[in-house]
């Protein structure tokens, strides 16, 4: 199983998802309880633009207790999948587990941000990206006003005469 696994991997590394995504598929039929395996079928199924079928593969990867850095990709691709479904509530969902299990991750802010966007919680996403900009970015001008920015992030509609 292992050396499958790995070829699958390599393979979609490659560019070759869909060899990939056959490898996979099989491998889950073999292995049904092996999260691993459900996690790396959701991601294939992403990347070849079958995100509807990705779903169960991603949910049941997560419920049968994937842990680690594959939870944390798998919450931020199931948040993101059901974001471009439009399934927005689920999304949001999704991404604040996300956010309280792997608070430093700001790929999985970023992604609730453009949920949050899609839910019209314009001034919150606009607020939550700021933050993730000035706290990532390495560019000097923004490093340069990094306080004015974050003291504006929430005032976003404030007017000062």
């Amino acid at each position: 199983m292992d050396a499958a696994l790995n070829k699958a991997i390599q393979l979609r590394g490659a560019g070759k998802f869909e060899e990939s995504k056959e490898i996979l598929m099989q491998l889950a039929e073999e292995y049904p309880d092996f999260s691993l395996i459900h996690y790396q079928c959701a991601w294939s199924l992403d990347l070849l633009g079958k995100e509807a079928e990705a779903v169960a593969y991603y949910e049941r990867a997560i419920g049968m207790g994937l842990a680690g850095n594959e939870l944390e990709g798998a919450l931020l691709g199931l948040g993101s999948t059901y974001r471009t479904l439009g399934a927005y509530h689920k999304s949001k969902e999704v991404f604040l587990k996300g956010i309280k299990l792997f608070p430093e991750n700001k790929a999985i802010q970023t992604f609730y941000a453009m949920t949050l966007f899609n839910l019209e919680e314009h001034e919150t996403a606009m607020q939550l990206l700021l933050e993730c900009l000035i706290e990532t970015t390495h560019d000097e001008e923004i490093v340069k006003y990094k306080n004015a920015i974050r003291f504006y992030s929430d005032k976003l509609n404030e007017v000062w005469e």
